[in-house]
């Protein structure tokens, strides 16, 4: 592959992962794997959540892809490009560790931004934890942030139609 393909691939794999991160937190985290996400939703002191468990999930598709790239497992069925697919997943989980685990939950480091795209993360983000359970909701992905009054209004609607139970703070 070209240094131009192997950029464009490692790339393209960051954006599908950002994809593939909102789909699994809508549907399967606030869907039938709420059991591992509910602690990332309530308050606690632990260093780790059952939601960490997630992250391992992440390892897996990035190490798979590895493999299937690497000729010395595959031999000479290996699949180049699954080598820069995986790379670009472990670049996604970088990324959500330093912005979401970091920025956001503030795990690793305390900052919190008050102006730009950072700060836009962090409401977002917030707004996205406002509902008390897995039903409803705004912002479920990670790294891409609609306008925190867009989702605030959007919160709204669902508390008057009866999806969400939003907590009191947010209106």
């Amino acid at each position: 592959m070209s240094i131009f393909a192997i950029l464009a691939t490692i790339l393209a794999s960051v954006i599908a992962m950002e994809c593939v991160a909102w789909a699994s937190h809508k549907y399967i985290m606030h869907g039938f794997g709420w059991g591992w996400h509910r602690d990332h939703h309530e308050p606690h002191d632990k260093k780790l959540e059952k939601n960490d468990l997630y992250g391992i999930a992440g390892a897996v598709m990035s190490i798979s892809m590895f493999a299937i790239g690497s000729p010395l497992i595959m031999g000479a069925s290996a699949w180049e490009p699954g080598t820069w697919i995986g790379l670009g997943i472990l670049f996604y989980g970088i990324i959500y560790t330093l912005i979401h685990d970091g920025l956001v939950h503030q795990r690793y480091f305390k900052y919190v931004p008050k102006r730009g795209y950072a700060k836009r993360l962090v409401q977002a983000h917030k707004l996205h934890h406002a509902t008390v359970g897995k039903q409803g909701g705004v912002s479920f992905g990670f790294v891409f942030a609609r306008d925190p009054a867009k989702l605030k209004a959007e919160l709204k609607v669902q508390r008057e139609a009866g999806v969400a139970v939003v907590r009191d703070a947010v209106g």
